[in-house]
């Protein structure tokens, strides 16, 4: 009788339910914490905006080394009004009637870049055959790429 009464004590361990809740509900807290502090939302904002900043710079330098080739001229669509590239493979006349700026000039043969670089969300901030990004010379005679579209910060660069 001893050795049964033995046995069933040794099967009554374990956990309550409500010790089980406890540890899922502390588990829920930690987690909805570290969600806020993380905040997704802003982490993936600012790798979109390090991608404009990239492709910002591509942009300028791949028109400076245009304008280097080119014994100092600028493409001549480039104009003094901040005005939005065409995406690569539109037709120099849809980008005109579009009132975008053609710099198929950098793509060409693909000397100064493969293709022009396109907003990571140009498919909600975009105009028809545009790729986001804007372009503009100064009355200083600079030239000025710019991300309109960013989200956490101003990007623009200027040279």
């Amino acid at each position: 009788m001893n050795i049964i009464r033995q046995i069933k004590n040794r099967g009554q361990s374990g956990f309550t339910l409500i010790e089980v809740l406890l540890v899922v509900a502390i588990i829920a807290i930690l987690a909805g914490i570290v969600i806020i502090a993380v905040n997704p939302s802003k982490q993936l904002g600012d790798s979109r905006d390090a991608q404009r900043q990239a492709d910002v710079t591509t942009i300028l330098n791949a028109v400076y080394q245009y304008t280097l080739d080119n014994s100092g001229t600028i493409p001549a669509t480039i104009t003094a009004s901040t005005t939005e590239m065409c995406a690569t493979g539109t037709l120099p006349a849809t980008c005109t009637s579009s009132s975008l700026i053609d710099l198929s000039v950098l793509t060409t043969s693909e000397k100064y870049l493969v293709s022009l670089p396109k907003d990571p969300q140009c498919t909600t901030k975009c105009a028809a055959n545009g790729n986001g990004y804007k372009i503009n010379k100064d009355a200083a005679g600079r030239i000025v790429v710019s991300a309109p579209g960013a989200e956490n910060k101003t990007i623009s660069v200027t040279r």
